[in-house]
């Protein structure tokens, strides 16, 4: 079993979009880049976190970078492209209705 936190398992990362990816990506360094500042000062508690998220980040850059080899499939995110254009249509429909309505009332 690999050591890390548990919200950056492989196989989540693999549901992730690229833009997920950088996201996390940038958190993970952040919190390195904290981690590193409490070490230097002493005020570190836990040494092992740093480990963690050093392989967090090795592990979100070799999925990108399988991604761009190729090696793993791109992620295709279509869910909310769906949400959006059935809100769209749900207003369309409402904006419709509504001037339907107002032109018998002004007949």
């Amino acid at each position: 079993m690999s050591v890390g936190s548990k919200d950056l398992a492989p196989a989540q990362l693999d549901g992730f979009d690229n833009e997920r990816l950088v996201e996390e990506l940038r958190k993970a360094k952040e919190e390195l880049f904290n981690l590193r500042f409490q070490s230097a000062t002493g005020q570190l508690e836990s040494h092992g976190r740093l480990r963690v998220v050093k392989r967090d980040i090795a592990r979100i850059y070799t999925v990108m970078r399988e991604r761009e080899l190729g090696i793993r499939p791109d992620v295709v995110v279509s869910a909310p492209v769906e949400k959006a254009s059935k809100k769209a249509d749900k207003e369309a429909k409402k904006a419709s209705k509504k001037a339907d309505e107002t032109e018998e009332i002004a007949k």
